[in-house]
């Protein structure tokens, strides 16, 4: 799907960088105009955020309505809060997942296991697409820090190369 989405925007590099920020962030377009959630937000803010020119804004959210397929995709988008940089601040651990291979299935099912055993919740996961990411990660937000023990159980897990804890 991402190479379909892409080929629409092939000839237009500051329109791809658009379309990377919104898959990025959820945002959406409905009836022409980009959304975060029910906020509109400003092309020409938008477009100084993201080093473009606001007209590059503009025909990417024109592009997107003319085409079915991009408007049924890009309408439902929505964003998502990510806590891991707040984590430590409400008590929370995070430790993020340096898969081998980060279209192996199973990562994250096998590292929540070994967290799960330990009776411990996990308030939050993020998986970076692997097809929109260079260097994909999993990024796993607990309700406590993790002791070493089960970060050694971690490292071990399968399709996991490395690990890292905030």
């Amino acid at each position: 799907m991402w190479k379909k989405i892409y080929s629409y925007f092939k000839r237009y590099p500051a329109q791809q960088k658009v379309v990377a920020a919104m898959l990025s962030y959820g945002l959406s377009v409905k009836k022409g105009k980009i959304f975060c959630g029910n906020i509109e937000l400003s092309a020409s803010k938008m477009a100084r955020a993201l080093k473009v020119d606001r007209r590059a804004i503009i025909t990417t959210a024109e592009t997107i309505m003319k085409h079915k397929e991009l408007r049924e995709f890009f309408s439902d988008l929505m964003p998502t809060s990510n806590f891991k940089e707040v984590a430590s601040k409400m008590g929370w651990g995070v430790i993020e997942i340096i898969p081998k291979d980060a279209s192996m299935p199973g990562i994250l099912a096998n590292v929540s296991k070994i967290i799960a055993d330990e009776k411990i919740s996990i308030r939050q996961a993020i998986v970076d697409d692997y097809v929109l990411k260079e260097e994909p990660r999993l990024y796993i937000i607990t309700e406590k820090p993790l002791k070493g023990n089960m970060i050694e159980k971690i490292k071990k897990a399968k399709g996991v190369k490395g690990v890292a804890t905030y």
